[in-house]
């Protein structure tokens, strides 16, 4: 950079109609970043959450740069193990995003368990258990109000789309909901993936969180007596603020009232609850004598072009759902991605909404 500058950013929500028209989904916050002064900046680096094996899938990983003026996909200069290096023209709001049909290859990434216990109660008090992707930003810590957050390890890898439960020692306690499908989440507000209610004065208990299939993804001996922990106000300093003593001059420059206005940008609490949403597959059946009765013969063969491609189905798959009459084939086609699992079925959903969004708006799939 030219000169000593401050950069101050905030995280907004994303308008994913808008990313979906690009084939896009949020791989990270959308941060509205501004600075003391724009010329002195010309990279900006966002974190990622993505394993060492999906950083080998070329194309994975973008930044989208949205303005008043619409949506552009920025490549990246440089990909490291945590942060996504891109080139900005000017400072307004930037995000990083993944490709949807690439995603599903690659469904494991980098997440963080965080915890947070709520003053106590009469006889209990509630521990909350965050399930969140590693490059969720902190402010979640300044959200919690009352609540103290407790310093423990809290790195783990979480798959995306698979049930994951909370198990708690000593037992007794109730844990709320008792499974939760996993999701990417991005916004301004955070509710907690499961509330563990436990017996006023407990000092320690034992957490684990284990996948569908039984198997432990984070293990912790939690403290909860009064000394070992600290108010999560006083773990985050009030500015928002990044140091931009390594960054660049830029060369170009677009006025700040050229930025997107905050009233144009979709509202938090008009967003779907992730805990409402229902899985994928669930939808599929749900919708699944209509898809066989309304797809077209194109848009099936578009289909299946799409999942094979994307790994869904296999080329045995593909032909053996070519060779079949037309409602024969939609109705294999559905049910064997069906029975892959939601991720697969997220899959389906996404290629039709790009292949037909007509027949994906009225079998109501969003």
């Amino acid at each position: 950079m030219a000169q000593e500058a401050e950069l101050l950013y905030r995280t907004v929500p994303w308008d994913e109609s808008l990313l979906q028209s690009a084939g896009k989904q949020a791989a990270g916050p959308l941060f509205d970043v501004k600075s003391s002064d724009e010329a002195a900046v010309c990279q900006l680096r966002l974190p990622h959450s993505e394993t060492e094996d999906a950083l080998l899938l070329d194309g994975l990983l973008s930044v989208v740069h949205i303005t008043d003026e619409g949506l552009s996909i920025l490549e990246p200069l440089e990909v490291t193990h945590t942060h996504v290096v891109v080139k900005v023209p000017h400072l307004s709001l930037y995000g990083l995003v993944c490709d949807f049909f690439k995603r599903v290859l690659f469904l494991r990434i980098k997440g963080q368990v965080l915890l947070f216990l709520q003053p106590p109660g009469r006889e209990d008090q509630i521990l909350d258990v965050f399930l969140l992707q590693k490059n969720v930003p902190k402010e979640v810590v300044k959200q919690q109000g009352r609540a103290v957050h407790i310093k423990i390890p809290r790195d783990c890898e979480l798959e995306l789309y698979k049930g994951y439960s909370v198990h708690c020692d000593p037992e007794g306690f109730h844990i709320q909901p008792e499974r939760q499908e996993f999701d990417s989440s991005f916004g301004e507000d955070y509710n907690p993936t499961f509330q563990v209610f436990v017996k006023t004065g407990t000092e320690r208990v034992d957490l684990k969180v284990k996948d569908q299939d039984g198997n432990l993804v984070w293990n912790c001996l939690v403290p909860l007596e009064a000394e070992s922990r600290v108010p999560s106000e006083r773990r985050v300093p009030s500015e928002s603020r990044v140091p931009s003593e390594r960054r660049v001059p830029s060369e170009r420059r677009v006025p700040s009232e050229s930025r997107v206005p905050s009233e144009s940008r979709v509202p938090s609490e008009s967003r779907v609850p992730s805990e409402s949403r229902v899985p994928a597959d669930q939808r599929l059946l749900s919708v699944r004598t209509e898809f066989i009765q309304r797809v077209s013969p194109t848009i099936l063969n578009d289909l299946l072009d799409k999942l094979f491609e994307s790994e869904v189905i296999s080329e045995s798959e593909m032909t053996s759902a070519r060779t079949k009459p037309q409602n024969a084939g939609a109705r294999e086609v559905v049910d064997v991605v069906r029975n892959k699992g939601a991720a697969a079925s997220r899959v389906l959903i996404n290629a039709l909404r790009e292949l037909d969004p007509y027949l994906y708006e009225e079998l109501n799939l969003s």
